[in-house]
């Protein structure tokens, strides 16, 4: 079982929803589309964590272990808990015991 993402982002949180589709094009300038398998949309979060030092470093701990490539559990405001992988994220100290954390979360999908 995937373990669970708790900590909870600053309020800024843009998302990134992607359609997936196929299409083919047609000589008489006629397209035609259609979704391209089961799971068409994904999401891409662009999260920010603010706080201690303490607070930063639980949840670079968290993504460490996760290695980028290990699905976790993380309730979107829209969707609830749903499957995401973290390859990339950036630490930056603000002065004093303050941090920053900027991570992108990557919709997946599991096989039941």
């Amino acid at each position: 079982m995937a373990e669970v993402f708790t900590w909870r982002p600053d309020k800024a949180a843009p998302a990134t929803m992607t359609q997936r589709t196929r299409s083919a094009q047609f000589g008489s300038g006629y397209m035609q589309e259609a979704g391209d398998g089961l799971n068409t949309e994904t999401q891409s979060w662009a999260l920010t964590f603010t706080g201690d030092k303490a607070r930063i470093s639980a949840i670079l701990a968290f993504l460490r272990a996760q290695q980028g490539y290990k699905a976790f559990i993380w309730s979107t405001p829209f969707d609830g808990p749903l499957y995401f992988k973290c390859r990339s994220y950036t630490p930056t100290p603000l002065g004093g015991t303050a941090w920053t954390l900027a991570a992108t979360f990557e919709q997946t999908f599991q096989v039941s």
